[in-house]
């Protein structure tokens, strides 16, 4: 079994379209797989979430969503708006347990950044992944500022001792601009390894079966893919 957490240098940066993907890459060879969302804000019952993105775009059907509030804020904010309970992430983490034994992976998205706060303790994605003993695979943009957001998620990270999965661009441009080509290489230095991946800008609009080629061309062999990073580091310079 194994768990892996998906989460972002912000929000907005593609980390429904990578879990997406991952979760894409293992079903078609074969593994059983499960998504988690444990808290999606922005959406009313009844409303489309992440989940059906993930639906659509991987064809998994194995999905898991232990809380929803209607405003789109911090899940901490949004419970605390609408009156409703907040996520018990230490409950959450128990569920993904339950789901990891008898599944070869569960993919967990967390919402926004890693230390947006769930609860009124102030508890975090961060939280949920140590208590899980689960990588963190951080979703980032590729223009002007990613380079400071992405240091103080990797730095968040390595002072819980949390390991990282790897970094991933969400949202690579068709045509990329000076900040986005010279952040590649700035990117892997923070994070003392080669990108882990980068799914094209759009990918998120495709239909499942260009989807799970993109998918494959935008993550590295460690996600199942075959994006390689030093290839996509010549041609970004």
């Amino acid at each position: 079994m194994s768990v892996l957490v998906v989460s972002g240098t912000g929000t907005g940066v593609g980390k429904t379209v990578v879990t997406a993907a991952v979760a894409a890459l293992a079903a078609t060879r074969g593994a059983r797989v499960a998504v988690v969302k444990p808290a999606q804000t922005g959406a009313a019952a009844g409303d489309p979430g992440d989940l059906d993105d993930v639906r659509r775009l991987a064809g998994v059907t194995d999905l898991h969503e232990h809380a929803r509030f209607p405003d789109p804020l911090s899940p901490a904010a949004a419970a605390r708006r609408s009156g409703l309970p907040a996520l018990d992430l230490h409950d959450s983490a128990a569920r993904v347990r339950g789901l990891a034994a008898d599944r070869d992976l569960v993919v967990v998205e967390g919402a926004g950044g890693l230390l947006v706060r769930y609860d009124a303790e102030g508890l975090t994605i961060a939280d949920l992944a140590r208590e899980l003993a689960a990588a963190v695979l951080v979703v980032a943009g590729p223009a002007l500022g990613t380079l400071n957001h992405t240091a103080l998620t990797l730095e968040a990270l390595a002072h819980r001792g949390i390991a990282l999965a790897g970094v991933v661009l969400g949202s690579w441009p068709d045509d990329p601009d000076l900040a986005c080509r010279s952040n590649v290489r700035d990117l892997e230095m923070l994070a003392a390894r080669p990108l882990a991946g980068a799914l094209r800008a759009g990918a998120g609009g495709l239909d499942a079966p260009e989807f799970l080629l993109a998918a494959r061309d935008g993550l590295g062999p460690g996600l199942g893919g075959g994006f390689d990073a030093a290839d996509f580091r010549r041609a970004a310079h």
